[in-house]
């Protein structure tokens, strides 16, 4: 299984799809616990949701799960949410507190999985990024994600279906900022903006405006789009040609945004 699968378009977008992967190598799906086998901590069905939106679009996704390695957490190990609960670059808990494993990863394994699935993903992602930008003189990254929408663990009461995260507007130009919050909040769904999602590394590494490259990060509530946020995540198409109506909107318009 290669680590990561790319579609190569010819606009200055780019999505990254960190956490929709569901591969698990052999071995390391026997030494995971039974709540972790579920791979319950799934990004479901983000790629179905986002295909298709626009034309000419380079989607970079991850093959592998975040049990494996998480693709969107500082290679590190470092914590992007200081004080605030987490999972790790390694998750050994569940989004709910669970233990993943029945013999957790020492580091010396650690190390190999961050270069074998963590570092490729990323250089996939940087290369097409780069290419981009080559291109068009900036690029635009939007990152997929989505979550449950109600995790005590992580965070208090119920998430609002939209949550953006650009570091407190430093990974991208506030145009482009300003424009998904805008057309997300034109859907009279709740919408957060920098707060508990602010965004992970992908969006903190890549976002460098004064280099030619904006970063955004979308976090859904998997309410929006999925016939329960249960076991079997059933992908509901009545719910996300609402959504989709919402994204594609956002989408195109960093398609066709230019720099002032």
């Amino acid at each position: 299984m290669t680590p990561f699968e790319i579609t190569t378009g010819t606009s200055p977008l780019v999505l990254g799809l960190p956490h929709t992967g569901t591969y698990v190598p052999d071995d390391i799906m026997a030494r995971l616990s039974p709540i972790g086998q579920t791979l319950a901590d799934t990004d479901w069905h983000i790629d179905a949701l986002y295909t298709g939106l626009v034309e000419s679009v380079t989607t970079v996704r991850a093959t592998f799960h975040r049990y494996v390695i998480d693709a969107n957490r500082d290679p590190s190990g470092a914590s992007l949410y200081p004080g605030q609960n987490t999972t790790g670059l390694v998750p050994l808990t569940d989004f709910d507190g669970k233990p993943l494993w029945d013999a957790p990863p020492d580091a010396a394994e650690i190390e190999v999985r961050r270069q074998t699935w963590h570092a490729a993903y990323h250089a996939a992602l940087r290369a097409e990024v780069t290419r981009v930008r080559d291109l068009y003189g900036f690029a635009v990254l939007y990152d997929c994600h989505s979550i449950r929408s109600e995790i005590p663990f992580l965070f208090d009461g119920v998430l609002p279906v939209f949550n953006i995260g650009t570091n407190d507007g430093q990974t991208c130009d506030p145009v482009i900022e300003a424009a998904v919050v805008d057309i997300a909040r034109a859907t009279g769904h709740p919408v957060a903006h920098n707060q508990r999602f602010k965004c992970g590394w992908t969006t903190r590494n890549n976002g460098r405006p004064a280099q030619g490259v904006h970063a955004i990060q979308m976090e859904l509530a998997q309410r929006a789009y999925l016939t329960d946020e249960t076991p079997p995540w059933t992908y509901d198409p009545a719910k996300s040609n609402a959504l989709r109506s919402a994204l594609a909107a956002m989408l195109t318009k960093l398609q066709n945004w230019t720099p002032a």
